[in-house]
Formats: structure tokens, C-alpha cells, sequence
């Protein structure tokens, strides 16, 4: 059974009534959690279009990169996003609810702020309430305020990589630290690793720009530390 035919199960129990809040609170346990990582993705960028109140063609296309996203699925992709947006409750209940669900896992959130983030940029424009939307909800899934600036970093053009935060070491580490958290991170992007952390295998492109990042990182810090 693929990932969309079990969001068109959660979206039955939607038209019925039940709200995107309940239905999250069903979602807790693998395989499961794969449903709730991409309606989560959808219904958060839903409520960050709200935000900056423009839902734009390039957003629509970022879900594409995000979500490989067949197109006999593409209307039930289109339905989570216009639920969240219409739906009353504000995005912190949201954020709180998806935090608490993937609380055992926070590598999964940091997984799902890449892609809020890589959505956010879509357009090419950083908005100042796109930012203050996504610090808040980073706040609210626990994720470190030093940790997020670097995850931005690596998504808004104006903002270069600190190559010490990306590999989450010190500049007085040793190197043979730094190369051993290097390939700690590069395992992580490993695909088998994204999905046992819930993301879904339709959005392992997450790790691809994670991946680039993480080498660009190790390359900068090695040059640097190479003998003159």
C-alpha cells in the first residue's frame, strides 16, 4: 500500500469530521508515521503560506521536490494543504502535536524543518514572517536555537553555512572528531536511516542537499586545517 493511498484513508476520516490534530494523534507508530511526517510537511507549509499570505506556483513545485508525488495523487496532496489552511487551529497547536508525536526522534524534526524550509524558499524570497513562523515552530519541536540558524544557513542564500555548525563540532576539536562526525552525518543521509525515522521513501531528496552540505562542511574544515 503506497504513502498516498494511506493519506487517502486519513483524509476519509477527515471528510468525516475528525480534525488534521486527531488524526495526527493516530499516526504515532511505524509505518504510520510516514503518513503523519508528509501531512505534517503539507499541513505546516499550509499554515506558513497563511503567514506570509501567499500561496505561490513555485510552493506547489517545491512539494514536487519534496514529495514525489504521483499525479493520480496530486488532488489528495491539494486537499491536506487547503484543509490546514482552513482549518481553525492555529499552527502552534500543530507544531506542539506533531513535536510531541516525534519527541523520541528529534533528527525527524530536524528532517521536516529542512523541508518547511526548502518550501520556504521556493519562490526565491525569505520572508520575515516565513522566519518568524519557522523559529517559532523550531522552538516549539525543542530544536536549538544555534541548531536552527544553522539548518537556515543552509537554505537562505544571504546567510553562508558556518561549516563548524553544520558538522555540529568546534573549531578546536580535533580533526580526527571532526572527520568522525562528518561520517556519522553522512550515515544519517543514508536513505534506510531517513525511513526508520519516519520519513517517507517519497521524500528521501531531503537528504540530498543535507548530503552536499555535510561534504561541502568536512572539505572547507580539512582545507583549512591542511599543513601550509
Amino acid at each position: 500500500m503506497s504513502i498516498w493511498t494511506r493519506i487517502s484513508e486519513a483524509l476519509q476520516a477527515l471528510a468525516k469530521g475528525e480534525s488534521l490534530a486527531t488524526v495526527f494523534d493516530r499516526l504515532r507508530s511505524p509505518p504510520e508515521r510516514s503518513v503523519a511526517f508528509t501531512i505534517a510537511v503539507i499541513a505546516l507549509s499550509a499554515k506558513m503560506a497563511k503567514a506570509d499570505g501567499l500561496v505561490t506556483r513555485d510552493e506547489v513545485t517545491a512539494f514536487r521536490d519534496v514529495f514525489q508525488i504521483p499525479p493520480e495523487e496530486e488532488k489528495n496532496a491539494a486537499r491536506i494543504f487547503n484543509l490546514a489552511r482552513q482549518d481553525v487551529a492555529g499552527y502552534e497547536e500543530y507544531a506542539a502535536r506533531i513535536g510531541r508525536m516525534f519527541a523520541d526522534a528529534p533528527d525527524t524534526l530536524c528532517d521536516l524543518m529542512e523541508g518547511l524550509l526548502h518550501i520556504a524558499m521556493a519562490d526565491g524570497v525569505y520572508h520575515p514572517k516565513e522566519d518568524a513562523f519557522l523559529g517559532r515552530v523550531a522552538e516549539i519541536f525543542g530544536i536549538e536555537e544555534r541548531r536552527f540558524r544553522a539548518l537556515r544557513a543552509r537554505f537562505v542564500p544571504d546567510e553562508r553555512p558556518d561549516p563548524w555548525s553544520v558538522l555540529g563540532v568546534s573549531a578546536d576539536m580535533p580533526l580526527s572528531d571532526i572527520r568522525a562526525a562528518w561520517r556519522k552525518q553522512v550515515l544519517d543521509c543514508h536513505p534506510d536511516r531517513l525511513k526508520a525515522r519516519g520519513v517517507p521513501e517519497e521524500a528521501v531528496r531531503l537528504a540530498e542537499r543535507r548530503l552536499r552540505d555535510i561534504n561541502n562542511a568536512w572539505e572547507e574544515i580539512s582545507s583549512m586545517r591542511a599543513p601550509s
